[in-house]
């Protein structure tokens, strides 16, 4: 390596290196809200229920309401993501998160089921393209060599509000309970939706005013840092044009790989909504657990999701390989729920089952989600990764709705929680069938994925 190469290689470094500290946590903290305003109804719900019981509010109400958020996701997902792409992430992602907010908040009056339904419906339609506009816009400034280890910062946000909204939770649910009254007329779940819907309206102006679109924009790089890193995106991009040719939008809509991705993105968040949004449900109704006690013990399994995501994040990028570090995980996570049903009267057992299943059911994301770009860039990877994402994420109304449907007809989870293992090994199946993100090789003194070399003669 020359003397103008090692520069470069440094520039490229200590570029790479500020965009972690300067971009991931403010995205992680967006994430780690999202995804509370988007689950937090499952653990609302232990109380929600009861209150709302006089008005029709079943399980199979909860079940579908809670998965009717994925109808509205998918409409925008696609067009959000090519916004993200082809116009500004830092404005987008603004409006979302205000938009989001403030429907979350919403949700504390719905008095009807078709109140319940609307407001889950129009959170979905706020939320769209947020998580595939991230996916994006980390590829605008992270090389595929740190992409993965980044994308597994940022999706860590997911264990992180697991933990974080339980306990914290907890303390309003108790509002309007026993010999605590309401506050302003409001109980304890009325104000779990405000209180969280408050600060993704803060952040949302926090992101427009300090997230930068693209390195070109970034005066916090130096001109050489800038270039390096440009450079390498550039180059980057040319290679995958080089081998797959050009791709539009409506090419990449239709590929067969970007369908069967979708089609395993769908099984797997089958499983995991239908564990996160039941897994309250689960122990309370298994062990007759109170509110407070169920909060401590649900923030247990994500702990094993977080330490999955940012091992196989390291691993994945160590190795370049992505399509076992995707599938053995979701396998791990199925063959858990399999055996959930048989811990009940163990708790410990039966929380530590759920550990194993969330860290599968999270643990796969960093090398799955890299895996689109190794089909196409720029627009047609948006498209693809929005459709993946948005009719992958269907499987979040499919798994909350089968489960409270079938526990409704059988009074029974465990049918439920095979029906999310089975729906996970389909998953596993499609990923390793792909014929994409199996282990680089080194050519020519450089290392590029097995997909990238010319078909044998």
């Amino acid at each position: 390596m020359d003397l103008s190469e090692t520069v470069r290689e440094r520039a490229l470094d200590r570029a790479v290196r500020k965009a972690y500290w300067r971009l991931l946590p403010l995205l992680f903290l967006c994430y780690v809200i999202a995804y509370i305003d988007r689950v937090n109804v499952g653990f609302a719900k232990l109380n929600m229920q009861k209150d709302l019981e006089p008005q029709g509010f079943t399980e199979s109400v909860f079940g579908f309401g809670m998965g009717i958020f994925f109808l509205g996701y998918l409409l925008l997902e696609i067009p959000g993501t090519l916004l993200v792409e082809r116009w500004s992430a830092r404005k987008w992602i603004c409006r979302i998160m205000v938009t989001w907010g403030v429907i979350a908040a919403l949700t504390a009056f719905v008095r009807e089921p078709w109140q319940f339904y609307t407001v889950r419906f129009l959170l979905g339609l706020a939320e769209a393209g947020f998580f595939p506009g991230v996916i994006v816009y980390l590829t605008h400034w992270f090389p595929s060599r740190d992409r993965t280890r980044a994308l597994a910062w940022f999706l860590i946000g997911t264990p992180i509000a697991q933990m974080v909204a339980p306990p914290l939770s907890e303390v309003f649910m108790g509002i309007g309970v026993g010999d605590r009254p309401p506050v302003l007329g409001l109980v304890g779940w009325q104000w779990v939706f405000i209180v969280w819907g408050i600060p993704a309206v803060v952040l949302g102006i926090v992101v427009l005013a300090t997230l930068t679109d693209r390195p070109r924009h970034a005066g916090w790089l130096s001109e050489e840092e800038r270039t390096a890193l440009e450079g390498e995106l550039e180059r980057e991009r040319a290679e995958q044009k080089a081998r797959s040719g050009h791709m539009g939008v409506l090419g990449a809509l239709k590929h067969p790989k970007v369908l069967a991705l979708a089609a395993a993105y769908f099984f797997v968040v089958t499983g995991n909504y239908g564990v996160e949004l039941y897994m309250a449900s689960i122990l309370q109704d298994w062990y007759g657990l109170d509110v407070k006690k169920v909060a401590y013990l649900i923030i247990i399994p994500p702990i094993g999701s977080l330490i999955g995501q940012l091992f196989i994040g390291w691993s994945s990028d160590r190795t370049r390989e992505r399509r076992w570090h995707a599938a053995l995980p979701i396998v791990m996570g199925a063959l858990a729920l399999f055996l959930a049903p048989a811990s009940q009267g163990q708790v410990a057992v039966t929380v530590g089952l759920f550990t194993v299943a969330m860290t599968g059911l999270k643990a796969y994301l960093p090398a799955f989600w890299a895996l689109p770009s190794l089909l196409m860039t720029e627009s047609a990877a948006a498209a693809s990764i929005g459709m993946i994402n948005s009719f992958g994420n269907l499987g979040g109304w499919v798994g909350p709705s089968v489960l409270g449907f079938v526990k409704q007809a059988t009074q029974e989870y465990r049918y439920g929680l095979w029906f999310l293992g089975a729906s996970m090994l389909v998953s596993a199946l499609i990923i390793v069938n792909l014929g994409i993100g199996r282990r680089a090789a080194a050519v020519g003194g450089r290392i590029v994925a097995d997909e990238a070399l010319p078909e044998p003669a």
